[in-house]
């Protein structure tokens, strides 16, 4: 199906474009009431998320309500380790927990590698749905965690600011955590590949915790797993968001990916002369949209105006806020389309 408004993907391959594409990570979400009612009919953030029927109505909410330029499939990173045998549960303002965690090589040796025909197939019927109901207003973005990102709660078993229960494994155990970083690896893979099949038309890999690793760590435990998947799948355009990996970006350069996508503390124009070769994604900082609409509009031109209008697609450095007012928000996506029409 030819997409009505392709200047994401357009942009994702460096191509040419009318005005600078934009979306937001985490945009269907807790920002919009209308979320928050299918939320509270689900009943639970994991009914939600493994109800095609109610995950695809939340990923298509932001395109009507805020007018952004592509949806993102509405689900978890961490429905990845429950596939593979590691189950969460989502404590409401504690986050992710996993009653089990993964500590020495017998734990490491039960995880499988997932079959996501079979084992995320609600993600795929909610994709299925979403491309149905979109039918080809915009692109449809899918996504998974990063290995490391993904081995960081496995192992620690709930969100840190430290992550020190995984780190130790990295340095007492490095053969152990290499292993169990490439059984995530290859589920990643066939669950990104899924996602491609049932009809994402870009997909996003997020590693969340890249910013905990010293940089020749990050070479060591994240990196050769990102460039795998990155080689792994040629069926659509791939997008590495690594938050706090700075001391990463010109070996991001080098990976097989179309997008990279910087947070607030990386500089454009620095990251553009290290990252010449792709569509760079990012960077407004999601606390600036805590300020005045004035306020909003100045932050969003300047960025607009470091990075240019061509090999860029805009969004912020992070999620969104859940308490951001929707109409700063609007504001933020506005003047992205009015300053490059």
């Amino acid at each position: 199906m030819k997409l009505q408004n392709d200047l994401l993907l357009r942009a994702a391959k460096g191509e040419h474009v009318e005005r600078v594409p934009v979306w937001m990570m985490r945009q269907a979400g807790r920002i919009l009431s209308e979320y928050r009612a299918v939320r509270e009919k689900a009943g639970s953030f994991i009914k939600l998320a493994t109800t095609p029927e109610l995950a695809a109505e939340v990923t298509i909410q932001p395109v009507d309500i805020l007018g952004v330029d592509a949806a993102i499939i509405f689900s978890d990173i961490l429905v990845v380790p429950e596939a593979m045998g590691l189950p969460y549960e989502m404590v409401e303002a504690k986050g992710p927990i996993f009653p089990k965690v993964i500590k020495n090589k017998k734990d490491v040796e039960a995880l499988k590698i997932s079959e996501p025909e079979e084992d995320l197939a609600y993600v795929l019927d909610a994709i299925d749905i979403v491309k149905k109901e979109l039918n080809g207003r915009v692109p449809l973005l899918g996504f998974a965690g990063a290995p490391f990102t993904i081995f960081c709660y496995m192992v620690e078993g709930k969100g840190s600011k430290t992550f020190s229960t995984a780190k130790k494994m990295l340095y007492s155990e490095p053969k152990l955590a290499h292993t169990l970083l490439q059984k995530i690896t290859d589920s990643t893979i066939a669950y990104l590949k899924a996602q491609a099949k049932h009809g994402a038309d870009l997909v996003q890999i997020f590693d969340s915790w890249a910013g905990i690793l010293s940089p020749d760590q990050y070479r060591k435990f994240s990196l050769p797993y990102i460039a795998q998947i990155c080689d792994a799948i040629d069926e659509v355009p791939v997008t590495v968001f690594a938050k706090g990996a700075f001391f990463a970006r010109k070996d991001m350069a080098k990976l097989n990916c179309d997008v990279v996508g910087l947070d607030w503390n990386m500089d454009i124009k620095e990251s553009r002369r290290m990252i010449p070769n792709k569509t760079l994604q990012g960077n407004l900082d999601p606390c600036v949209l805590y300020g005045s609409f004035k306020e909003i509009e100045k932050e969003t031109k300047k960025m607009l105006k470091a990075f240019g209008t061509q090999k860029y697609i805009a969004n912020l450095g992070h999620g969104v806020y859940p308490d951001t007012d929707p109409m700063k928000v609007k504001c933020f996506i506005d003047t992205v389309k009015s300053y490059s029409a």
